[in-house]
């Protein structure tokens, strides 16, 4: 990796920063390399301070590269995996280590996420178990559809897993994501034999996604699952349409507005009237 690579800044003030072509030269050759080995990885960025991505105060890791494509992505900047920084794995784990005693001591820890970290699951694996040498709280923020691609072994330094339940309905998740939903429970139901913790997170859109009966059916399955300590409920957004713009990408949700506060309500009620906690 060359040095004008390692000169570029890691942390930003936030995830929604737009970033792009930043592994642009990097061979393909190298590419491949890193995706085996997992000795190098792609970042958008570090983030520092959130309260939102597992308990306590965090630091997160953003990767870049991600094979779906959610129609209210506010992040399509982390598609291309060479948009993000390349980063190789000792540099990624310095900048954690920086964190490690205030990290502690907030009960905080670190998540990572994306994109989809599993584009990347041997840097993931690496970088994971690194934080956990640190003796940091680990949290995996991931579609779940690349599961598969972890052992058991590798889980276990995983403390908690942030799940996303894009749909439960087949063709609606389809629609949302361009991908199956089959993987992405076939990995709840595999932490749940493992015992794993599970935070939910259901991203609610108006007319897309805020079906009772939809909402229904992804609520029986997390109660079912015996290891889901939250759902967060997050309303859709448009702060993340820009980059659609930037990138001059097709953004269909141009007239779709945050849900309402009543509707937020409702659905949360729906996931506690089967015995979850929901924000």
């Amino acid at each position: 990796m060359n040095q004008p690579h390692q000169a570029l800044p890691l942390e930003a003030k936030s995830p929604f920063d737009l970033r792009v072509n930043l592994g642009a030269g990097i061979p393909e050759s190298d590419v491949r390399t890193a995706l085996a080995t997992g000795d190098m990885g792609f970042l958008h960025s570090f983030t520092t301070g959130s309260t939102v991505d597992g308990p306590g105060v965090r630091v997160v890791a953003w990767t870049s590269g991600c094979h779906w494509r959610c129609l209210y992505c506010h992040n399509p900047d982390t598609w291309n995996m060479t948009n993000g920084i390349p980063v190789s794995l000792a540099r990624a784990t310095e900048e954690l280590r920086r964190y490690r005693y205030g990290l502690r001591a907030m009960s905080g820890g670190f998540t990572l996420s994306g994109g989809e970290p599993l584009m990347q699951d041997r840097f993931a694996v690496k970088l994971l178990a690194a934080a956990k040498q640190m003796e940091i709280h680990t949290a995996l923020d991931t579609n779940g559809s690349l599961g598969a691609r972890l052992s058991d072994a590798e889980l276990e330094n995983i403390d908690l897993v942030l799940l996303d339940l894009k749909s439960w309905e087949p063709e609606l998740h389809r629609r949302i994501t361009g991908m199956e939903v089959g993987p992405v429970l076939d990995f709840a139901r595999r932490l749940a034999d493992r015992r794993k913790k599970i935070w939910v997170r259901f991203v609610l859109v108006p007319g897309l996604s805020d079906d009772p009966e939809n909402v229904d059916k992804i609520a029986s399955f997390a109660a079912d699952l015996g290891v889901v300590q939250r759902v967060d409920v997050l309303p859709f957004h448009q702060m993340g349409r820009f980059k659609w713009t930037e990138l001059k990408l097709n953004y269909t949700l141009d007239d779709v507005h945050p849900p309402t506060i009543e509707v937020i309500a409702r659905v949360c009620a729906q996931f506690r009237a089967v015995g979850l906690i929901a924000h």
